[in-house]
């Protein structure tokens, strides 16, 4: 009994945790969009990490990466189409869950 008892809690612990390590993923994939959007808007310094806080925070709108591609396409106007945000968007997920894993280690 209790080795269904640990199998149930060991599953239940690896999906909080893969949980866990998607929200850091996405949530750095964000900020480094927003610093990406940033360097097109002509923003640096803090000006740069402001608008990053900024993206973070519209990922909190809805569920899925729409609200966030929403406000940096309005943001950005012409600057940047959709498939080149869109392709951002991966590139900096690929990035943001490397950096999350090297930082693991």
């Amino acid at each position: 009994m209790t080795t269904m008892k640990d199998r149930a809690n060991a599953f239940e612990n690896k999906f909080a945790h893969d949980a866990e390590m998607q929200f850091k993923a996405e949530a750095r994939r964000n900020k480094l969009l927003g610093l990406w959007a940033a360097d097109l808007l002509g923003k640096t310094g803090i000006a740069a990490d402001d608008y990053a806080k900024e993206v973070v925070k519209s990922d909190f709108e809805e569920a899925g990466d729409e609200d966030v591609y929403r406000k940096v396409a309005g943001d950005l106007g012409d600057r940047a189409d959709e498939a080149t945000i869109r392709s951002r968007m991966a590139d900096l997920m690929i990035q943001a869950k490397g950096q999350i894993m090297e930082e693991a280690d």
